[in-house]
């Protein structure tokens, strides 16, 4: 989670994170099944309901939209075999070994049976034909959907595909007649303020309405890498999770997906443009690909421009690049830093990370990059991300040679030795020394430095020897700051130091 910010996932039962799984691939060419499975409604025109009618003003209520949308609301039951850990009888009697292994002899092990959980959530048909739209992990790891439509009628469901990261999930149930569905909205178009009516099955209470406005757009909440939600103050509560939020035209333009465990009147809802997307990726595509650059990226901040000899802390900083990388073919460079992405601005490391994370593979994409202080813009063909998860961080190396002279910032540095250079994939042509200790109270004390970590470049000259660090350092005037370019594991990124 980022800061202090405290979320409850809005389902009665906690899921553990899974892997994306993704099942009933598609037969058909992706070509045809693009154009056949855009399987929801843009708009009320074209809409499988019946349009809010003309004049609608939230002063009169929001009942007649109510009466359009509820038979497209569904309730969602879940069952889950939780297999608990067996038990030595002995174990349950006595303490000593001997006996255990006596009880064991003649009674074995005793495996309890496994036990069911249930919980509930909601969710909202996008298709006649029986696919349902709700949250992720509603269903995860769930042995048994049932699905409750709005005539009270109930059917088994299936998951079609699901995606932790967006935090959705397809359904389908077999129904004999085609079902009353909803359309969908444009939730870019969402203002602050606007009003917004969210209907689900909060405590298991089902078709339970609520209303309110759009409090804020493009929240990181810290769930997941594609962060963008919708807040709103209309009350949602556990059980209201994959449930529709809908605009005033009983468009659906957000999934509710979370709330504020500390707070009344914050809930979160995913954008249904995110949905389109990963619905259309899902029956097309059979998973969802995600776009990728190859950079290692990190916030900027006031110390970080003014060692990069800029005059303003906006955009992401490039404090790597991956050999081979669409960001390498391009000629991206450590450094960079990027405002813009597509003609959208880039703030933070999120606002990257989402957006070219939801860019399609193989696209073009424009970068606006600052580079020593000129802007520049760089064409980038997105690539498929990999798989794998971050590197993990590295442990304190090898205790060499300490520089005790090299104490000015609160670091001691030493020599990167063979074993230290294998460790971390250096070439000898790379250099660096390593960080063999952080005085705590020092002025790297909060740099977040810390021991087995290489530093590779003192204000953007590489170092390849404690006497070449000290020297560097030696250069800078006290009360001047010291960009240092440090490298932990496999990622690199840059620190900036105050000189006493």
């Amino acid at each position: 989670m980022r800061g202090a910010l405290r979320l409850s996932i809005l389902t009665a039962t906690a899921v553990g994170a899974l892997a994306l799984v993704l099942v009933c691939k598609p037969s058909r060419s992706p070509e045809a099944a693009e154009k056949e499975f855009r399987i929801w409604s843009e708009g009320t025109s074209t809409a499988p309901v019946a349009p809010v009618p003309s004049g609608f003003s939230p002063v009169a209520g929001f009942a007649d939209l109510v009466k359009q949308v509820e038979p497209a609301i569904v309730n969602i039951s879940t069952t889950t075999e939780v297999k608990p850990r067996s038990r030595t009888f002995g174990r349950r009697f006595h303490s000593d070994p001997f006996s255990d292994d006596l009880f064991r002899h003649f009674f074995g092990d005793v495996e309890p049976p496994p036990q069911k959980r249930n919980s509930l959530g909601s969710g909202f048909v996008v298709n006649a034909d029986g696919y349902i739209l709700t949250n992720n992990h509603v269903v995860a790891g769930a042995t048994e959907i049932r699905v409750k439509l709005g005539a009270r009628t109930e059917h088994k469901a299936k998951v079609v595909g699901r995606d932790e990261k967006y935090d959705l999930a397809l359904l389908k149930v077999e129904a004999k007649d085609k079902l009353t569905a909803v359309p969908f909205g444009d939730s870019d178009t969402l203002r602050v303020g606007d009003w917004v009516i969210a209907i689900g099955s909060p405590f298991g209470l089902a078709s339970t309405v609520t209303a309110g406005i759009v409090s804020a757009k493009d929240r990181v909440i810290g769930a997941g890498p594609f962060d963008d939600f919708i807040q709103t103050d209309a009350s949602i509560n556990p059980g209201n999770s994959g449930g529709p939020l809908f605009n005033t035209k009983g468009e659906v333009v957000g999934i509710n997906t979370a709330i504020h465990a500390a707070g009344q009147g914050i809930g979160f809802a995913v954008p249904v443009n995110m949905a389109k997307t990963f619905i259309r990726d899902v029956l097309t595509k059979g998973r969802v690909p995600r776009g990728w650059l190859g950079v290692g990226i990190q916030e900027m901040n006031a110390d970080l421009a003014k060692g990069l000899g800029l005059s303003t802390a906006n955009g992401v900083l490039v404090s790597q690049v991956f050999p081979g990388s669409p960001a390498a073919k391009a000629d991206m460079k450590r450094g960079d830093v990027i405002v813009e992405f597509n003609g959208r601005r880039v703030e933070q490391p999120s606002d990257l990370t989402r957006l070219v994370g939801t860019t399609e593979p193989g696209a073009t994409a424009d970068l606006k990059v600052v580079r020593e202080g000129k802007e520049t813009t760089v064409k980038v063909t997105i690539s498929e991300q990999r798989p794998g998860g971050e590197a993990a961080e590295g442990g304190p190396g090898s205790q060499g040679p300490v520089d005790k002279d090299a104490t000015s910032l609160g670091i001691e540095v030493g020599a990167v030795s063979p074993k230290d250079a294998e460790r971390l994939g250096l070439r000898a042509d790379q250099g660096g020394v390593l960080v063999q200790d952080v005085e705590a109270d020092g002025p790297a004390g909060g740099s977040g430095i810390r021991p087995g970590d290489v530093i590779m470049e003192v204000n953007r000259q590489p170092v390849s020897s404690p006497a070449e660090y000290v020297t560097a350092v030696g250069l800078v005037k006290a009360g001047e700051s010291v960009l240092l370019l440090v490298l932990r594991r496999d990622n690199y990124f840059y620190s900036v130091v105050r000189k006493p």
